[in-house]
């Protein structure tokens, strides 16, 4: 097993400013009102080179909403958190046992809203020193951990495109046996292509998700 990193790649140092500085950063979904409600996520990455992965959730199946879909750990910012940073690590701690102590983080991305649930969603950046084997601890609502290296996200014969139930179409990718889709593929596209990580593909597979699932911008 290689050994780790002692030091967060200069690619995933850099996101923050180059998400700021990027006027095509998410394309397509809008500012947050001043009405929306706060929440993060946390983009947590362990490994360096090659080797770099990101630390997704597959959502429980009987959710009443996005019922089995993969998402970054995270969730609302809480009276009680300091801020989105607080209350991604909160969320990931109470969702899969994450140690907050072996992790670092690097940076907030600029809020983006998802309208179907009005929430003002702050990204935010983080490099896990001491990765370990993690799951669910609540599975009525996460079903499990999953870590996602960066070069398979980027291979092309995992990429793909889908159509929402409105109509719309977005990036996603083959992760396993799971699909990546709505704002988690879309912002997994946005991270490829900011970290230097992407590669051409062309969206030769497509796939029509059922109206059962709430159409994520």
């Amino acid at each position: 097993m290689a050994e780790a990193p002692d030091e967060p790649p200069a690619w995933l140092r850099a996101l923050p400013d180059l998400a700021r500085a990027d006027p095509a950063y998410l394309h397509g979904v809008p500012a947050p009102p001043p009405a929306a409600r706060a929440a993060a996520v946390l983009i947590l990455v362990a490994g360096g080179g090659d080797c770099a992965d990101l630390l997704l959730t597959e959502r429980s199946a009987g959710l009443a909403a996005h019922a089995g879909q993969v998402s970054f750990p995270g969730g609302a910012v809480d009276p009680g958190d300091a801020g989105p940073a607080d209350a991604a690590l909160r969320e990931a701690t109470e969702e899969l046992g994450l140690d907050r102590a072996a992790v670092d983080v690097i940076g907030e991305l600029p809020a983006l809203y998802i309208a179907v649930s009005g929430f003002a969603v702050t990204p935010v950046v983080a490099w896990w020193r001491r990765p370990v084997p993690l799951d669910a601890l609540h599975r009525a609502e996460v079903a499990s951990a999953v870590r996602a290296p960066f070069a398979a996200l980027a291979d092309p014969a995992n990429r793909l495109e889908v159509i929402y139930p409105s109509g719309g179409r977005g990036p996603a990718f083959d992760v396993g046996p799971l699909l990546v889709w709505g704002f988690t593929g879309r912002l997994i596209d946005r991270l490829l292509d900011l970290g230097g990580w992407a590669r051409p593909w062309e969206p030769a597979r497509v796939v029509s998700m059922p109206p059962r699932e709430l159409p994520l911008p």
